[in-house]
Order: C-alpha cells, then sequence, then structure tokens
C-alpha cells in the first residue's frame, strides 16, 4: 500500500510504500476511494490536537470498499462501500458510552489521529464504526466523502443549534456548503458569513440558496435564531452572539478555535447559549446520511491525487477553495 505520513508536526507528509495492512478481529480493511481534507487535518499538521500520536496517516473522511474481513466481522461484508469517520471507536464502558453519549468517550480512538486514517490506498477500521455508504445513494466516492466529517459534524452542530428558521453560517467552507444545502431542505433560511472581502464565496453561497451573505464583521439583516461557527477563529464568538435574537444559540463547530476575546455580559445575556460540538457518535452519522441523502446534497470538489496531499492542505490553509479537497488514490 501506499500512504503519506505525518512524522512530526510542522513537517511535510512523507509518501512510504508499506505491506498491505491485515485486519485484526473486528477490523476491516478497505481499499481507498477517496479521502476528504478536513480543517482538523491542518489542526494536526500544525501540532494543535495533544490526542495525536506519531507519525500518523492523516483523513478521516474516507470512502472506500471493504476488501478484507478480521475475525468475528459480520457486517459489514465483503465488497460493501463504507465510510470511516472521525470517531474511530469507543471503549462502550465509560459513563458517557452508557448513556449514549459516545462521542464524548473516556477512551477513543481518532482516524487519522490515534490510528492510521485514509491519505492512503489502504486503511484498517473498526468494523462496528463503518457507516454504509449505499452506491445508489452516493455513485461517486469523491463527493461522499465529505459528508463524514464536514457534514457530519455540521449536522451535529445543526441539530444542538435547535428548530430555527433563520441560520447563520460563520465560515462558508466544506461543511458550511453542506450543510446550508440541508437547512434549506429543512425549509430554514441560510445568512452566509465569510472573509472580509470574499465577494466570489459570498456569491457561491447565494448560488447554493443563501438568503444573504456577508462579512463576518457586519450584522445580517434580520436577526438570527441561530449561529453556526466552522472557522477556527474566537473573534466570531462575540459577533455571532451580537447576531442571534434573544433565546438564541451560538455553536462552535470546530475541534480548535483561537482564543475567544473578552466581550461584554449583555451580549450573552437574555438567555443566549454559547455551544461546541465534540466528535459525534455513529447515531449521527447514520441520521445525517439519511437526511443528506433526502436532501440531495451535492458537494463541491477538488480533487487532488494522493501524492498531492500537501498541495490540498495548502490550498484549504490559503482559502482557495469553494467546497472541499479531496485525495483520490491512483487519479
Amino acid at each position: 500500500m501506499r500512504a503519506m505520513v505525518l512524522k512530526a508536526a510542522g513537517s511535510p507528509l512523507r509518501p512510504e510504500d508499506r505491506p498491505d495492512p491485515a485486519p485484526g478481529p473486528g477490523e476491516v480493511r478497505v481499499r481507498v476511494e477517496a479521502c476528504g481534507v478536513c480543517r482538523t487535518d491542518l489542526h494536526l499538521l500544525d501540532g494543535e490536537l495533544p490526542q495525536a500520536r506519531l507519525p500518523v496517516v492523516p483523513g478521516h473522511e474516507v470512502v472506500g470498499v471493504v476488501d478484507a474481513l478480521g475475525e468475528g466481522v459480520g457486517s459489514p461484508a465483503l465488497g460493501e462501500r463504507v465510510g470511516i469517520p472521525w470517531l474511530g471507536g469507543a471503549c462502550g464502558i465509560c459513563d458517557y458510552c452508557r448513556h449514549d453519549r459516545e462521542n464524548l468517550c473516556d477512551a477513543p480512538t481518532f482516524t487519522g489521529c490515534t490510528r492510521d486514517g485514509g491519505y492512503a490506498t489502504h486503511a484498517i477500521a473498526n468494523a462496528a464504526f463503518c457507516l454504509p455508504l449505499p452506491r445508489e445513494d452516493y455513485p461517486d466516492a469523491a463527493a461522499a466523502a465529505p459528508l463524514l466529517c464536514a457534514g457530519l459534524i455540521g449536522g451535529r452542530a445543526l441539530r444542538l443549534a435547535g428548530e430555527g428558521a433563520n441560520v447563520g453560517l460563520y465560515g462558508f467552507g466544506a461543511a458550511a456548503h453542506i450543510l446550508a444545502q440541508v437547512a434549506l431542505h429543512q425549509g430554514r433560511r441560510v445568512f452566509a458569513f465569510t472573509r472580509a472581502g470574499d465577494r466570489a464565496t459570498q456569491e457561491f453561497a447565494r448560488s447554493l440558496g443563501a438568503a444573504w451573505a456577508g462579512d463576518a464583521d457586519t450584522l445580517p439583516p434580520q436577526p438570527l435564531d441561530a449561529a453556526i461557527i466552522f472557522a477556527p477563529a474566537g473573534e466570531l464568538v462575540p459577533l455571532a452572539l451580537r447576531a442571534v435574537r434573544k433565546g438564541g444559540s451560538v455553536v462552535c463547530g470546530g475541534i480548535h478555535m483561537s482564543d475567544i476575546p473578552r466581550f461584554p455580559y449583555r451580549l450573552l445575556w437574555e438567555e443566549r447559549r454559547l455551544l461546541s460540538v465534540a466528535n459525534l457518535t455513529r447515531a449521527d452519522g447514520h441520521a445525517f446520511l439519511a437526511a443528506a441523502a433526502r436532501a440531495r446534497v451535492v458537494t463541491h470538489v477538488r480533487r487532488y491525487p494522493l501524492e498531492a496531499a500537501d498541495q490540498a492542505l495548502g490550498d484549504l490553509r490559503a482559502g482557495r477553495l469553494q467546497g472541499a479537497a479531496v485525495l483520490v488514490p491512483g487519479a
């Protein structure tokens, strides 16, 4: 197999040829068809994820075909297309797991962070944590890949945001462009916030059906019921609190964010809520993938060969993407 490996934080990824891995008990081997490039991967490269175990193969938006089964695996079956998400495993015995909150597990494993991920031609995964991706719903593996984190985390953030009609999305990248389509399908109105002066992304948001798009430091034309922040910029928190109405929610959707600046209590007063999203559950995954299929979500992706992983990460960091970057082995 071929893999792109992170040896040390801050270093470029290194290509390696390795023997094809064999799945252990309860595991499957997946031939990778596509792997999305996520902002969390940038945090991994920058040494901002203390749970990371290096060296590691990054990538946690993995789509592929099961080509080997470990002992005791009945599902998924050989030849089945699956997704491998960020949550690679949970202990099943801690208080959080026993109360259906495995996203907060005390002893989790994370794909592409604490176990090797999908920047490779093959990946090993815990069979119980793979998500089915039927070809009839997701015929294009590259188009499906961003759903495995940008979509799943966005879906959990939208659920935490509540059922309000007017939803603001701060940072209109991979997650927001997926979530906007789901929110619109649910009958909500979407307000998109971008970097100052980013007219191209604002036009992209409007092309997807956003009711309004503007700079992140401006107020929308009407108060929001909820705001979801995908950009890892702490200074957006007080801006979003300012934009939501009384009783509204602000949800931080990233695994890492720069420090939140001091802000006056009046922005939080009147029962506004500030929440964060941590990881996901398998139930989240099944529910969101079904919702995305119903909404006929169309992801906008730029495809890169596996060996161009550093280029894809650089384009993501520089904001040169509309939608998501996806690595396609063999492309």
